[in-house]
């Protein structure tokens, strides 16, 4: 659920280097030559103790490589940097991934933990027949409240608008689709609309809250625990991280109105050179126990059917991590829009300018 707009190619292309991580003892293969998998991965998905568990049970050396959004990810990918051969895109980025011809079809037969996953993540419209793609993850935006200093009532994008109590103390995603969609969202109109003038009505409206704004900011951990904004839009993730760190003290609204929600996928890039070792790494993190501690860890939602009896009694009640089916009913995904996209550009850059 990040920025679409493209970065530029020339600058990310200096930070591509591959980090490595992992077992460095790991087994040799029966030809003698070590067996390695190359994995680019958001920041905070992978534990330590993942990286060890999985060298141990295969004999393969992971080697990790981080980055912060989609489009840092296919820049790098475009560049010809990482030898990656597993990515974790988001939904969104995944169709841009098929239509460039930049993923492997999978050998479903190779995955023998694809029965583990629940049928409400399969046969998406980005990837209908899970031929290149396989869900790992989901996350999805909304208000996350610090109750220290916000008591009343939010249930949705309109009280972000017409609170005056939080003049000064809200704060929107520093992301067009997103802010400008939850503007959209709030009037009952799509994040995905390519309608110019309802995207121009969305970005008046929030022009006429600007001065209210505190920040444009997305990672909102710390200004959530150092009670910087009393209200924020949020991905599901920090709030969460941000509750526990604050002792409870942080509440996440999906509002009334509807939000987004993305579903983070393993892939295998185009020309891997490890692909049998790339479907066991994919086969290895779509396990119960694998997903379960990555959930404890990172607070995503569980795209696994045992995932939930594994996990401490509190996260299995989360409303967040398991909502009522109701709740996703009123969730989009954000999709490529193409051409379209440069109307919630230009209006981004109007209200940023401001």
């Amino acid at each position: 659920m990040k920025k679409l707009a493209l970065l530029l190619l020339s600058v990310l292309a200096l930070a591509a280097c591959t980090p490595k991580s992992g077992d460095s003892d790991a087994k040799p293969s029966v030809s003698g030559q070590k067996r390695v998998v190359n994995l680019a991965i958001w920041g905070n998905y992978l534990t330590p103790s993942q990286i060890e568990s999985f060298t141990k049970k295969t004999g393969i050396e992971l080697r990790t490589s981080n980055y912060s959004s989609n489009e840092e990810l296919l820049a790098k990918i475009q560049a010809g940097a990482g030898g990656f051969d597993v990515a974790v895109p988001s939904d969104y980025m995944v169709e841009i991934m098929i239509k460039m011809g930049l993923v492997e079809p999978l050998d479903r037969a190779a995955l023998t933990n694809f029965k583990e996953i629940s049928p409400d993540f399969l046969a998406q419209s980005f990837d209908t027949e899970n031929k290149f793609s396989v869900p790992y993850s989901w996350t999805t935006t909304g208000i996350a409240v610090q109750r220290d200093l916000f008591k009343g009532d939010i249930k949705g994008w309109k009280d972000l608008y017409t609170n005056k109590d939080l003049d000064g103390k809200i704060s929107f995603l520093d992301d067009a689709r997103e802010t400008i969609g939850a503007a959209l969202k709030k009037d009952g109109e799509s994040y995905n609309t390519v309608d110019k003038a309802k995207i121009d009505k969305a970005k008046t409206e929030l022009l006429g809250i600007r001065k209210r704004i505190k920040m444009f900011r997305s990672d909102l951990v710390e200004a959530l625990e150092n009670k910087e904004v009393a209200a924020a839009h949020s991905y599901s993730i920090d709030a969460l991280i941000a509750r526990k760190k604050t002792g409870g003290k942080v509440d996440f609204i999906t509002p009334a109105e509807g939000t987004t929600m993305a579903i983070d996928n393993l892939v295998i890039l185009k020309g891997a050179k490890n692909l049998k070792e790339a479907h066991e790494l994919i086969n290895f993190m779509l396990t119960p126990e694998v997903n379960a501690e990555f959930v404890q860890n990172v607070f995503a939602g569980p795209v696994l059917t045992k995932t939930k009896s594994l996990l401490p009694k509190e996260l299995q009640e989360n409303p967040t991590l398991y909502p009522k089916k109701e709740a996703f009913t009123k969730m989009e995904r954000i999709k490529d829009l193409g051409e379209a996209t440069a109307h919630f550009d230009e209006a981004w850059t109007e209200i940023k300018s401001r």
